[in-house]
């Protein structure tokens, strides 16, 4: 869909900022806790032309920041998504998406010439994630030498300035540069931890912020919570993504197999044969035609899409497809990923996400928090125990922020957070709305991660009332979402 012209503005797309494409410069004058010394980086003056697919970045009056998660680049998360926010903001904002540091346009963090190159350096690494003491000995290996590989390749001065502190500042010199004396901003995942983070380092120019789907900042930058862990067991992701598979066994049990594919009669049914089927793939793996590698017990846990309602209906048929193959002894079609734009490695994400927070040192570690995990969580476990080992031999950052939380902001905070989010807990939003100074959580029932992508429309008016006008929620204020599981 081409979007209207002048109602968006991608400034990491549009120009190659300062502070984004050369952050080796900022060396000498950002710190943990803010920027120092004698001169302040200088704020961007912004030279705009016409965008891609007819998109015309000029300024209207009143912005609104958008980070939509991940980490990643943000073109494809704001353009995309744009159509779907509300039109009253589209009428009220300009949008400004912005792509991070080691993102997209704003000085990529890059460990090989091609993806291409990056995938055939990963290909010996098991799909998902590793399970036998075999793959795990390969798993160590392969992210020792990537991260041998990106010390090397990249500039020291991007790795060791590449947080999410970092990126706060930028936003900061952002807002400057669009000429607004408050940010305003709605972040998503991921994007609520830069704006805890931007709210606590420039608490006198927030405006009104929206946090979708919560992290935990003391969780996510410190391991207060549970020493020695890895950033996402210590924010027990895997025990919330258990709790929403068993709700999505459950409903799928309940269901009739027209609206469940893979319902077995019965939640108990239901479960015993998601179980009986990761027994199976786990034995006698299923080949996909056109792919290198079989779906074991690693892919049938992630072939569930529990951060989205509205996919559960089509994952539950995956899942019988899978029954099916193993029943049959044959092989199925596999559902293609989309394709990322531009150059999109895995260590773009790895280079921020390793920078803001601990994770153990020795590859070890990640075996006993697998075991850990397993215990706690079934086989939600290993999809959270090992994402970040390659934060094992990551290099060090100088900038992380972590904490304080509760300085006293402009304006307060609107926070969301869906009951059953398998990603970022509805635990991480208690924790949030108790960590910030001015803040208030809008519980919202259901499941899946974030409410932009499970929607709720008594959210979805709150959310607009407050960003139009400042408006909060009345306290302990509920929503209903409005999709409803296999329906």
């Amino acid at each position: 869909m081409k979007l209207k012209p002048g109602a968006i503005t991608m400034l990491g797309l549009v120009l190659g900022l300062a502070c984004l494409a050369a952050p080796a410069s900022l060396a000498a004058s950002v710190r943990s806790t803010g920027i120092s010394g004698s001169a302040a980086p200088p704020v961007p003056v912004l030279k705009w032309r016409p965008c891609q697919d007819g998109f015309q970045c000029a300024s209207r009056l009143g912005s609104l920041f958008v980070n939509g998660g991940g980490p990643s680049a943000q073109y494809v998360n704001v353009t995309s998504g744009y159509a779907a926010i509300p039109a009253a903001l589209q009428a009220r904002y300009d949008i400004v998406g912005f792509d991070p540091r080691g993102f997209g346009a704003s000085a990529p963090v890059r460990c090989f010439p091609t993806m291409a190159a990056e995938g055939r350096f990963l290909s010996a690494l098991p799909a998902g994630f590793p399970v036998g003491a075999r793959q795990i000995a390969r798993w160590d290996a392969t992210w020792a030498a990537f991260d041998a590989r990106c010390a090397r390749r990249v500039r020291a001065g991007l790795l060791a300035h590449d947080s999410t502190a970092d990126v706060a500042r930028d936003m900061d010199l952002l807002r400057q540069a669009v000429g607004v004396r408050v940010l305003n901003y709605y972040g998503l995942s991921y994007g609520t931890a830069l704006g805890a983070i931007y709210a606590n380092l420039f608490p006198a120019r927030v405006g009104r912020f929206v946090l979708d789907g919560n992290m935990d900042p003391v969780a996510y930058t410190t391991n207060d919570h549970a020493r020695g862990l890895p950033m996402f067991l210590r924010d027990r992701e895997d025990e919330a993504s258990a709790a929403t598979l068993r709700a999505f066994l459950d409903l799928c049990g309940k269901a009739p197999a027209t609206a469940c594919a893979f319902t077995a009669g019965t939640p108990a049914a239901t479960r015993a044969k998601f179980t009986t089927l990761i027994r199976r793939l786990r034995a006698h793996p299923v080949f996909f035609p056109g792919t290198r590698q079989a779906c074991g017990f690693a892919c049938v846990v992630e072939s569930v899409p529990l951060t989205q309602v509205s996919s559960w209906q089509s994952g539950a048929r995956v899942l019988q497809e899978l029954w099916a193959a193993t029943t049959a002894h044959a092989s199925t079609a596999w559902p293609a990923g989309a394709a990322a734009a531009g150059y999109a490695g895995a260590e773009q994400s790895f280079a921020l996400t390793c920078s803001d927070g601990p994770n153990p040192r020795r590859p070890a570690a990640y075996t006993a928090a697998a075991l850990l995990a397993y215990s706690r969580s079934g086989p939600m476990g290993g999809l959270w125990a090992w994402p970040t080992e390659a934060c094992a031999h990551w290099p060090a950052t100088r900038d992380r922020y972590n904490g304080p939380w509760n300085r006293p902001t402009a304006h307060p905070i609107l926070l969301l957070g869906i009951t059953g989010d398998p990603d970022t807990p509805y635990w991480d939003s208690l924790a949030l709305a108790r960590d910030l100074a001015r803040a208030r959580l809008l519980t919202i029932h259901g499941y899946g991660h974030e409410e932009f992508a499970n929607p709720s429309t008594c959210a979805t008016n709150y959310l607009i009332r407050y960003l139009l006008t400042g408006a909060l929620p009345a306290k302990r204020a509920v929503c209903q979402q409005d999709g409803r599981p296999f329906r």
